[in-house]
């Protein structure tokens, strides 16, 4: 990559964020006042936050390999399991970062159950 790449890269990157923040203060407020984008707006956090943790879930090495390895399925099952929580968390407090705390604190405290009862 050559430094005239990495640096329209940059001013790219730039201007999409900066036209991300900037596009409600240039919208009508009329239109910001809609119902749906109201309701988009209530469901969008809890929508984002099972994109990302679906898409982090390791399960491909799961399904390839027929000897599954103890290590691969603790860490499947730690992570199926603080997501359950996360999302449980989430619909009773309302609260991201209480939930993020809480996925981050349960998926190493099932990692360590895991591995140490039963690996």
């Amino acid at each position: 990559m050559s430094s005239s790449y990495l640096i329209m890269a940059t001013f790219a990157m730039a201007a999409v964020t900066f036209i991300t923040r900037a596009l409600p203060a240039l919208i009508p407020k009329k239109l910001l006042d809609t119902p749906w984008l109201h309701r988009l707006n209530e469901s969008l956090p809890l929508s984002v936050m099972v994109l990302l943790i679906l898409t982090s879930l390791s399960y491909q090495g799961l399904a390839e390999n027929t000897a599954l390895n103890s290590a691969e399925v603790h860490l499947f099952m730690a992570q199926i399991g603080a997501l359950l929580l996360v999302l449980l968390i989430y619909h009773l407090s309302r609260q991201l970062l209480v939930s993020m705390i809480v996925g981050i604190a349960a998926i190493n405290g099932l990692l360590w159950l895991f591995t140490r009862f039963f690996g």
